[in-house]
C-alpha cells in the first residue's frame, strides 16, 4: 500500500513539473535529443561500435586459460599414468594451462584497432547527426504550433470583429435603415469565420500532438509550449549567410561530413588489415600439463591349485626333467591394499612443460584472403563516391536554402505590404458601410481579403524564420533560439 501511494505521489509530481510551466524551444530541443527514440537507437549503435573497439584492442594481449577435468571410469580402460590397460575403477584428474601471443602478423591486428576506433568515432558522429534532424524537426513543429495559434488568435479577432458588425447592422435594420439581407451576409460571415476558427485550432492540438511524438511524451501528458512573438526570434541578416561561407563552415562542421571521412579513414585500415592476411604470421605459445589418479585395489592371498608344464626341461645329471610351475589363484583373505602415490607427489611427477613457436603461411585457401583484400579496396572506393556525393548535395542544399531565404524574405516584405494595402482597404470600406454608402457584401469581401492577407503575411513570416534557421543551422551555430 505505502509503495503505491509513493508511486502515485511520483507520479504527481512528474505530471506538475511538464504542467506548471510552459517549455520554449531550447527546453523542448534538449529533451529530444536525450529522449527521442530515434537519437537512443543510434546511441545503441555507438555502444556496440565501442564494444568492437575495446574488443579488438584487448585481442592483442597474450591468450591464458586453464582447464581442467575429474572423471571417474568403470571397467577395462588404460592407467593414464602408465599407459597399461587394467580392470579397475579409478579417479582421474587432470589440469592444464596454456598461453599463446601472436610475435608478427604485418600489423593486421593494429589496423583493425584502428579501424574499429574510427568506426566508433562515425557511430557517435551518427548520432549527433540524428540529434540534429531532431532538433531541426522540433523546430519545425513548434513553428508550426506558433503559427497555428497565430491563425486561431487571427480567427478569433475575425469572429468577435463579425459578431460586433453583425450586433450593428442588426440595430440598423431593427431600425429600418439597413435592409434584412445585410445582416443574413453577415451572419453567414460569422458562421464561416466560427468554422475557420475551429479548424485553427484543431490545427494547433494537432502539431502540440506531432511534438509531443517527438519529445517521447505521452499523447495524455498536460504538456504546453511557451508562444512567444515570431518577431523576438533571433535572425541573422541574410547578408551574414552568404552561401559560399555557409558551405565552407558546413564542410568542418555538420556531422555527416565528418562520418564520410570517418568512414574512408576506417574503410582504408580495413584494406591493410585484410591486404596482411596474405602473408605469414607468426605466433609463439606454451603449455603446462599434469595429472593424477586415485584408486584402492585389493591384494587376496595366493591359493597353489597345481602345477603347469612349461615345456622346458632341465638336465640333472645327464637326466632330461620337465620343468613345471605352480598356478596359483586369489584367495578369499585380503592380504593388503595397492594404493598409487600421493596426488600432489603424481602432480609433481607428472608434471610436464612446453614453449614452441609457429608460423602459418597462406598457400592456398580458395582465393578467400586475396578476394577479401580486393572487396576492402572496392568498399573503399564506395566510401570515398558517398563523400564525393555528400559533398555535392551539401552544397547544393546550402545554396537551395539560401536561396529559398532570400525569396521568403522578398515575398515576406510583399505579403506585408499586401496586409498593409488591405487594411487602408478594410478601412475605408467600413467607414462607407457606417454611412450606408455600400452593401453588406461589399464589407464581408473587403473583410476576407483582409483577412486572408493578414494570414499570408504570417505564413510568410514564419516561413522566413524557418529558412533562415536552417542557413544558421548549415553554418554550424545549431539553433539560435
Amino acid at each position: 500500500m505505502k509503495r503505491s501511494i509513493k508511486l502515485a505521489a511520483a507520479l504527481l509530481i512528474f505530471t506538475a513539473s511538464y504542467s506548471q510551466d510552459k517549455w520554449d524551444l531550447r527546453q523542448c530541443v534538449d529533451h529530444a535529443v536525450k529522449n527521442n527514440i530515434s537519437v537512443r537507437q543510434t546511441d545503441l549503435q555507438s555502444r556496440f561500435s565501442a564494444l568492437v573497439y575495446s574488443q579488438s584492442k584487448a585481442a592483442q594481449l597474450p591468450s591464458f586459460n586453464y582447464s581442467g577435468s575429474v572423471g571417474y571410469r568403470l571397467g577395462r580402460s588404460e592407467n593414464p599414468t602408465t599407459g597399461v590397460l587394467e580392470d579397475n575403477n579409478f579417479l582421474n584428474i587432470g589440469m592444464q594451462l596454456q598461453a599463446g601471443i601472436t610475435v608478427f602478423n604485418w600489423f593486421s591486428r593494429k589496423n583493425t584497432i584502428e579501424a574499429n576506433r574510427l568506426s566508433w568515432e562515425a557511430d557517435r558522429e551518427q548520432t549527433k547527426k540524428i540529434q540534429n534532424d531532431i532538433s531541426l524537426n522540433v523546430a519545425v513543429a513548434y513553428l508550426q504550433i506558433l503559427l497555428a495559434r497565430e491563425q486561431a488568435n487571427l480567427s478569433e479577432a475575425q469572429v468577435n470583429l463579425s459578431k460586433a458588425q453583425l450586433e450593428n447592422t442588426r440595430k440598423k435594420v431593427d431600425a429600418g435603415s439597413l435592409p434584412e439581407l445585410n445582416a443574413a451576409e453577415l451572419e453567414a460571415q460569422l458562421a464561416r469565420d466560427s468554422s475557420s476558427l475551429v479548424t485553427a485550432q484543431a490545427a494547433a492540438i494537432q502539431f502540440l500532438l506531432q511534438l509531443k511524438s517527438l519529445l517521447n511524451l505521452d499523447a495524455g501528458l498536460d504538456f504546453d509550449i511557451a508562444t512567444p512573438p515570431v518577431s523576438l526570434i533571433p535572425v541573422e541578416p541574410i547578408a551574414a549567410l552568404r552561401p559560399e561561407e555557409v558551405y565552407a563552415s558546413a564542410i568542418k562542421f555538420m556531422p555527416q561530413q565528418k562520418i564520410n571521412e570517418l568512414r574512408i579513414q576506417a574503410a582504408k585500415k580495413n584494406t591493410e588489415a585484410a591486404k596482411a592476411e596474405l602473408y605469414p604470421s607468426i605466433t609463439a605459445f606454451g603449455n603446462l600439463s599434469t595429472s593424477a589418479i586415485y584408486f584402492k585395489r585389493a591384494i587376496y592371498n595366493q591359493v597353489l591349485t597345481g602345477y603347469s608344464g612349461t615345456g622346458a626341461r632341465a638336465d640333472v645329471n645327464g637326466t632330461y626333467y620337465p620343468v613345471e610351475v605352480p598356478d596359483y589363484i586369489d584367495g578369499s583373505t585380503i592380504v593388503r591394499y595397492y594404493k598409487p602415490a600421493a596426488i600432489p607427489k603424481q602432480f609433481n611427477t607428472n608434471f610436464g612443460q612446453s614453449v614452441g613457436v609457429g608460423i602459418s603461411v597462406p598457400i592456398f585457401n580458395g582465393r578467400s584472403a586475396r578476394t577479401f583484400w580486393d572487396r576492402s579496396k572496392v568498399t573503399l572506393q564506395q566510401q570515398e563516391l558517398l563523400k564525393e556525393q555528400g559533398d555535392m548535395q551539401l552544397k547544393q542544399d546550402v545554396y537551395k536554402a539560401y536561396n529559398d531565404a532570400t525569396a521568403a524574405l522578398q515575398k515576406y516584405n510583399a505579403d506585408v505590404k499586401a496586409m498593409q494595402t488591405a487594411e487602408k482597404a478594410f478601412s475605408f470600406t467600413s467607414k462607407r458601410y457606417d454611412q450606408n454608402l455600400l452593401s453588406a457584401f461589399e464589407l464581408v469581401s473587403s473583410q476576407t481579403n483582409l483577412q486572408k492577407a493578414k494570414i499570408q503575411a504570417l505564413y510568410s513570416q514564419y516561413d522566413y524564420v524557418f529558412k533562415m534557421k536552417l542557413l544558421e543551422f548549415y553554418k554550424g551555430q545549431g539553433l539560435k533560439l
